[in-house]
């Protein structure tokens, strides 16, 4: 089983990252078989879509010299996909939907796939708070399009870098995230 972590935030010492190290480090420890990759989107070089069509003329690869086509490419082989990310702006952050916009790229071959989804969502605001379900809303909505599997979502309340990190409870039940695989 090949699972794939994506971290859409931009802070790189921040509760999103956090978040997903945790959900990691209980795979690995539990998921034997598994091969795990771990990437910080924002540390790649990605440009958004501009719409001009070419993936589709060229059987699917991004024509922008960027790192997007080699990213969408590791989706696609991954059996799992866990996507992070904080709320900006009542949605996901510019780096993790510049990443998803280029799935156009492939939406035709991604459509074969029964590729199973994971989300986690960091914000200020509580958990019942509306910015969590707009961010799963549209990722239910890319899976049903695609006919993907969302697994699960955690909304996860967490202001300042550390946050997270003090809540034993929480990082216990991301830990735990692997027996949803």
């Amino acid at each position: 089983m090949k699972i794939l972590i994506l971290n859409g935030s931009p802070r790189l010492d921040g509760n999103t990252r956090t978040a997903l190290h945790e959900i990691e480090k209980g795979i690995r420890a539990n998921k034997s078989g598994a091969e795990v990759e771990f990437i910080d989107v924002a540390c790649r070089k990605l440009s958004p879509c501009i719409a001009c069509d070419g993936c589709k003329e060229n059987g699917g690869s991004c024509v922008i010299p960027d790192e997007s086509s080699a990213l969408v490419q590791k989706v696609f082989e991954a059996d799992v996909v866990i996507f992070g990310t904080p709320v900006y702006w009542w949605g996901v952050s510019a780096q993790l939907k510049m990443l998803i916009d280029k799935f156009y790229s492939k939406d035709t071959v991604f459509k074969e796939q029964k590729k199973r989804i994971g989300l986690v969502i960091v914000g200020a605001a509580g958990p019942e708070n509306k910015e969590y379900e707009l961010i799963r809303g549209q990722f239910q909505c890319i899976c049903d399009y695609l006919g993907w599997n969302l697994l699960f979502t955690e909304s996860i309340s967490a202001w300042n870098v550390g946050d997270l990190a003090k809540n034993t409870q929480k990082m216990t039940e991301l830990g735990d995230i692997w027996k949803k695989l």
